[in-house]
């Protein structure tokens, strides 16, 4: 059952950008949930107000774009450039006022607690990563031991990334999965698909380098398949260098974001996960939500909290390319396996609903609104 507030709320979402990655698609989530709810929900982000959301977003929710998109700089012009990204959060948040700040990824995490605190106004961070194994620097690391103490609680994905962050520092918080969108359900097999597909941002997290040595390996045992990767990144050229290094360049594509939410699922026949680590993977969520047989490194943290080694999906030791290659060609092999994986897998996803995982959050978010509003005398 959803708790509702007294009141209808009025919460602020605060994330970097409006772009195709897996913060974004909760994050818009969240807000057509809470907009649909009847709740005065905005929407703001750092990025240019010409980029238009990836994601879709309910009539309801208002979408302020603050114009400087956080991105790497120099020491000094970065200090500078920090200072002036706070100045605008806080600006908006006065103009605003809500009742709740809910935000998204370390170093928006920070500006947020830094803007929204000195107004008295709560906030809830959320951590969509492996904290143990990304770097967010010295400086940012030092902000975040001061600024996460001072938020209402924090949010993570996986049980392993709560207990990094309370062996680390003094928080409190809950960890609430990522849910299956109810827009992505059993892909329609095509009569003679042979694709294995990738998806992610083209950095080195993701593994993709892996992934190209593990379909070199394959490749001569599955001749039909081809490897296609979604997404877009830094590290776009030196992926097509090893691919036509590796002599893969007739059965390797590399065609970009795809245009819509999702359209990789339809033209996908086995998902493979490479990454180095996740905080989730919530590709292997949708890809799995949709009946698509999955092959995932056993990376900390996530794919094991969804994936049954052998039932709904298949577990490789993380970072060994030669055993995800072997694996890759034997399930490539094997049409009975895969089916009998793909209905595992969507199974599986039902423990992650679109709704238990966003009433999960509503009622975070209720609790902390009630006590504030006791605490406030409102």
């Amino acid at each position: 059952m959803l708790v509702r507030a007294s009141r209808p709320p009025n919460v602020a979402f605060v994330l970097p950008g409006l772009g195709a990655g897996g913060s974004e698609h909760i994050v818009s989530l969240l807000c057509n949930h809470c907009a649909a709810q009847g709740w005065a929900v905005t929407l703001i982000a750092f990025e240019d107000p010409s980029t238009a959301p990836y994601y879709p977003h309910h009539s309801d929710v208002r979408i302020i774009r603050l114009g400087m998109k956080s991105r790497r700089r120099a020491a000094a012009s970065g200090m500078l450039a920090m200072v002036r990204r706070l100045q605008l959060l806080k600006q908006a948040l006065k103009r605003v006022r809500p009742e709740l700040v809910v935000s998204f990824l370390t170093r928006t995490n920070i500006l947020s607690v830094l803007a929204a605190r000195p107004l008295g106004i709560p906030v809830i961070v959320s951590e969509r990563n492996n904290p143990a194994l990304q770097r967010v620097g010295p400086i940012w690391d030092r902000l975040r031991r001061m600024t996460y103490p001072r938020a209402v609680g924090l949010v993570t994905m996986t049980q392993g990334a709560m207990d990094w962050f309370t062996a680390a520092m003094d928080v409190k918080g809950w960890v609430i999965p990522n849910p299956v969108p109810p827009a992505i359900g059993l892909a329609e097999r095509r009569p003679e698909g042979r694709i294995i597909g990738a998806v992610g941002r083209l950095v080195p997290q993701k593994g993709f380098d892996l992934l190209l040595a593990a379909f070199a390996r394959a490749a001569p045992r599955i001749p039909d398949w081809k490897l296609v990767i979604w997404g877009e990144g830094p590290e776009r050229a030196a992926l097509e260098r090893q691919r036509d290094r590796l002599g893969l360049a007739e059965r390797v594509s590399l065609p970009g974001v795809t245009r819509h939410p999702g359209e990789w699922i339809g033209e996908t026949d086995l998902f493979v996960l490479s990454s180095r680590y996740e905080g989730w993977g919530i590709v292997v969520g949708e890809a799995m939500g949709a009946g698509l047989p999955v092959i995932a490194f056993d990376c900390q943290w996530g794919p094991a909290e969804m994936i049954e080694h052998g039932v709904s999906g298949l577990l490789v030791a993380n970072g060994d390319s030669a055993a995800l290659g072997d694996a890759v060609a034997s399930l490539c092999n094997d049409a009975p396996r895969r089916m009998a994986l793909g209905d595992g897998a969507r199974r599986r996803m039902a423990t992650f609903g679109h709704d238990q995982v966003l009433a999960r959050w509503q009622s975070v978010i209720v609790a902390v609104l009630d006590h504030h509003r006791v605490r406030v005398g409102s």
